[in-house]
């Protein structure tokens, strides 16, 4: 078929088998295999290796790939397992990606995915990044074959049209009811939200902090639907999601959650955004400290910044003399950084777009950075502009490695390059991974 063709017009794939072999893995989740045909297959639940019978769940002729499953394992890699979630599977919940992997070996797929992304689009080997290309279990983490741990601290349940809940299934709206997720904290399975049926409601989001015992959920209503009286299993603050504003009000209970972390306890309110895994604030604060080296006297700026953790830690180590700026977008973390740093008067927080208010504060050098940007990376624009600043050192903290490898291209055309870099397992049993990386001056080459 003529690739021209408009999609409407070509026969779908959807449902067709086919026998392959199982190419390297790729970024999202998946890995490459080819039908006989030469056509690009995307295949889930399958590893690297392995010899598979695969069903299309996405595509039609002549697209430039296929999305498939994995529905008959011929011939298994050494590193496949029997999935322990009984939910986990094709057609099932798209919560993981990786239960069918022995732990050492998600870890290495997922170094075998930043490898790829750094060298693609950064045109960087793992030396030249300075990494040792392995990823790092969080502490605590390693476990054995079969087993999975329990480390997300955050469960956004979608709700089924009986009021099931559950999680979505790999890219559609359907819920896959699920009556224990084994990802989950312990402080988010002990609530027993999946023991209950949400007539009404169209998703339920709970959140146990790390170092208190604060509880939260956080319920979105169908359209038009009603909130129930919320009884679980522990004590729990109530919020929900507005249906005209969009925005987060407390029914009852605080509006905010204490997260514990780098010596000091965060307000994070209406469901802000904070680290999932419990060991994660802990981890890359001391990763980038440790790569920064901080001095008295030094200026800084934490760009993204939150509710404030790496402001706070630099503002510590920067002393009387320092001074910290942190920028990000989000009122309300603003609001809980600005209450969180209160005792700390060297450090500022701005309230908006980073690549808006960075230029606009006047600021013409710094000493260090720390860029912590949302999954689409901090951009050309951002990244040029903060090279001007001539920092002495730059962390960069990202949570997904094709954005990470795209800046660090811009940070090279800007004379920045790595100098160390770390990676972290901080989501088990899905293909997401945590990268920390450390940037200086480019030496001019002679």
């Amino acid at each position: 078929m003529h690739p021209d063709t408009p999609p409407e017009s070509r026969k779908s794939l959807v449902g067709e088998e086919y026998e392959v072999e199982i190419g390297p893995v790729a970024h999202g989740g998946h890995c490459i295999a080819r039908t006989d045909a030469g056509q690009v297959l995307f295949v889930r639940h399958a590893l690297p290796g392995e010899q598979v019978r695969v069903r299309v769940t996405d595509g039609e002729e002549g697209a430039r790939f296929l999305r498939a499953d994995a529905v008959e394992i011929l011939t298994p890699s050494k590193d496949r397992v029997e999935a322990p979630c009984p939910f986990a599977g094709p057609g099932r919940c798209g919560g993981c990606d990786w239960q069918h992997a022995a732990p050492g070996a998600q870890r290495r797929l997922k170094a075998a995915v930043i490898s790829e992304q750094l060298a693609r689009l950064a045109d960087l080997t793992p030396e030249q990044a300075g990494w040792d290309g392995t990823v790092e279990p969080a502490p605590g983490d390693k476990v054995a074959k079969g087993e999975v741990p329990a480390w997300r601290t955050r469960v956004q349940y979608a709700v089924d049209a009986e009021g099931r809940p559950g999680l979505r299934k790999h890219r559609s709206h359907d819920v896959e009811p699920v009556t224990h997720c084994m990802i989950a904290a312990p402080g988010v399975s002990e609530l027993g939200i999946e023991q209950r049926t949400w007539p009404q409601i169209a998703t339920v989001e709970a959140i146990a902090a790390t170092g208190s015992n604060d509880r939260q959920v956080i319920l979105t209503p169908s359209p038009g639907g009603r909130l129930p009286l919320v009884e679980l299993d522990k004590p729990v603050s109530v919020l929900r999601v507005g249906e005209k504003d969009g925005g987060v009000h407390r029914v009852h209970g605080r509006p905010f959650v204490r997260e514990r972390a780098a010596g000091r306890t965060w307000r994070v309110g209406n469901g802000g955004f904070w680290q999932v895994h419990p060991k994660a604030a802990d981890l890359l604060v001391e990763a980038v400290m440790q790569g920064l080296m901080p001095k008295k006297g030094d200026m800084a700026l934490d760009l993204y910044c939150g509710v404030g953790l790496f402001a706070g830690a630099l503002a510590e180590r920067v002393g009387d003399k320092g001074a910290v700026l942190g920028i990000e977008s989000s009122k309300r973390a603003v609001e809980d950084a600005q209450h969180n740093l209160a005792d700390l008067d060297r450090v500022r927080i701005e309230q908006g777009k980073v690549e808006q208010i960075l230029p606009r504060t006047g600021i013409t050098d710094v000493d260090l950075v720390v860029l912590d940007p949302p999954r689409a990376g901090a951009g050309k624009a951002t990244v040029r502009h903060l090279a001007t600043l001539t920092p002495r050192r730059i962390a960069y903290v990202a949570c997904d490695p094709a954005a990470l490898a795209r800046d660090l291209a811009y940070f090279h055309e800007a004379g920045y390059a790595p100098r160390r870099m770390r990676a972290f397992d901080l989501f088990p049993m899905t293909h997401h991974v945590e990268c920390v990386v450390i940037l200086e001056k480019a030496a001019k080459q002679a």
